[in-house]
């Protein structure tokens, strides 16, 4: 079994998913997404940027690794009733049966980021997207302040060191290594442009609430929450995070969450 998509498919995303549909139909609004354009969103989850997409018109095809997460996007498109988008099951690092420069856009917003061979990632974004069309990617910072990365860098602590060879699916936020792993895909450094956004997480439950959902959810916290248990540091890592987790909160009420969070937004135009 592919670890990736053992990670991805041992929660439920969607869960957290909920909670991001707003910043995900506000990212996409500012896109340039157009009637006909032709859309790939790459580790698409749920739909949280593919279904935008398709509402404004593009024919899209969401692409995920975990089963669960694409039988969730095409119930979503059933109960929308849209007949320009589809969501099938792919790996990020391998892009079997798409084929050369068959979109005009390619999104990934926090996802293929953290397909396990980023340098093959690129390859593939680059390989489906045609001359003219561009790549966007949304990925989480390493060190930022905000939550994401720190739930990540606190998980870290509490989890078993990776294997051999691993690769911080965090460095997809450094822009010098965007830059090489695109470089080798053939992009020039000049069409590569890199800006800071936020995304929000927003959500009528408290901090505390919102926390549960990332430990019985999120494949990343669920197995530091499991090791932590084995270590006798379960309540340890829950008041940690917890503590994050409403330190974050901007809502103004304990009863509701709106934490920002920031990411690098990056774009590649293709020549």
């Amino acid at each position: 079994m592919n670890p990736n998509k053992t990670l991805w498919e041992k929660g439920d995303f969607t869960k957290l998913a909920e909670t991001m549909r707003t910043s995900g139909t506000a990212l996409v609004s500012k896109l340039g997404v157009t009637k006909g354009l032709k859309v790939l969103d790459l580790g698409c989850g749920d739909g949280t940027t593919a279904l935008p997409a398709a509402r404004l018109g593009a024919d899209v095809l969401g692409v995920d690794i975990a089963r669960n997460l694409v039988e969730a996007g095409n119930r979503r498109v059933k109960e929308e009733g849209l007949t320009n988008i589809a969501f099938q099951e792919g790996d990020a690092t391998d892009l079997q049966g798409l084929e050369d420069q068959q979109f005009d856009m390619a999104v990934t917003i926090f996802g293929a980021m953290f397909a396990p061979k980023p340098q093959e990632v690129a390859n593939e974004l680059v390989r489906v997207t045609r001359p003219g069309g561009k790549i966007v990617m949304g990925n989480w910072i390493p060190g930022d302040a905000t939550l994401v990365a720190q739930i990540l860098k606190t998980c870290s602590a509490y989890t078993p060191p990776p294997p051999e060879g691993f690769i911080s699916p965090m460095l997809w936020g450094v822009e010098s290594h965007v830059t090489e792993r695109f470089g080798n895909a053939g992009v020039a450094k000049e069409d590569i442009s890199f800006e800071k956004a936020t995304f929000e997480f927003e959500i009528d439950e408290s901090p505390s609430d919102f926390l549960d959902r990332f430990k019985n959810y999120y494949g990343p916290t669920m197995n530091a929450f499991e090791a932590a248990e084995k270590n006798g540091k379960a309540e340890e890592l829950r008041q940690e995070l917890d503590a994050l987790f409403t330190s974050q909160n901007k809502s103004g009420s304990n009863d509701k969450t709106l934490i920002p969070a920031t990411f690098l937004k990056v774009t590649v135009e293709r020549r």
